[in-house]
C-alpha cells in the first residue's frame, strides 16, 4: 500500500538563497505506507527521494510549470489537471531557522505556514523545523480526511521514536 505525494523541490543553487521568489520543479514520491518499521520506511523515502532528485523530474516539471503560466487559461487548467492527477497528497518540509527569531524585542515562538494545493488534491502536509522543534500543518478534504487531528497525532508518536532510535 502506498499513497503517492506531489513534492515541490528547491531548484536554487546555494550562493542565490538569498533572492526573493520561488524556483522550484515537482516530484511525484511515493509514500510507502505498508513499511511497518520506521527506520525502514524512512530508508526508502530517503532512497527514493535521493533518486528523484538526480533525475530530471523536477527541472522538467519546472519548465512545463512556467510555460503553463503564459498558456491560455484552458491549457493552464488541462495542466494543472494533469499535474493533479499524479497524486493524492503534495508534502513540503521547510528548514527552518536553528535558532529563535525576534520580532522586534519579542522572542518568536513558533511558525508556520500551510503547503499550496489545487482543489483536486485532497491532503496537504506542511514541514518545518524552527529552533529546534518542528511544526506539522495538515490541510484536508474533509470527505476524504475527516480526521486530521489522527495524522498530527502519529506523526508526533513516529517522530519520537525516531529520535529515540537515532540516539541508540
Amino acid at each position: 500500500m502506498a499513497i503517492r505525494a506531489s513534492v515541490p523541490v528547491n531548484l536554487r543553487p546555494l550562493d542565490a538563497a538569498h533572492k526573493l521568489g520561488n524556483s522550484f520543479g515537482l516530484v511525484f514520491l511515493t509514500l510507502p505506507i505498508g513499511i511497518a518499521d520506521p527506520i525502514k520506511r524512512l530508508k526508502a523515502i530517503k532512497k527514493e527521494m535521493d533518486e528523484l532528485k538526480r533525475s530530471p523530474e523536477a527541472l522538467v516539471a519546472f519548465g512545463v510549470l512556467n510555460v503553463m503560466g503564459f498558456a491560455p487559461v484552458e491549457v493552464e487548467r488541462l495542466g494543472l489537471r494533469f499535474f493533479g492527477s499524479k497524486a493524492t497528497a503534495v508534502l513540503t518540509n521547510v528548514p527552518g531557522p536553528r535558532e529563535s527569531l525576534y520580532l522586534g524585542w519579542s522572542k518568536v515562538d513558533r511558525v508556520m505556514f500551510w503547503v499550496p494545493q489545487s482543489g483536486r488534491l485532497g491532503l496537504g502536509i506542511s514541514i518545518l523545523s524552527y529552533a529546534g522543534g518542528v511544526m506539522l500543518g495538515v490541510a484536508t478534504d474533509e470527505g476524504l480526511v475527516p480526521d486530521p487531528e489522527r495524522i498530527v497525532e502519529n506523526f508526533e508518536k513516529e517522530f519520537q521514536a525516531l529520535r529515540r532510535t537515532a540516539r541508540v
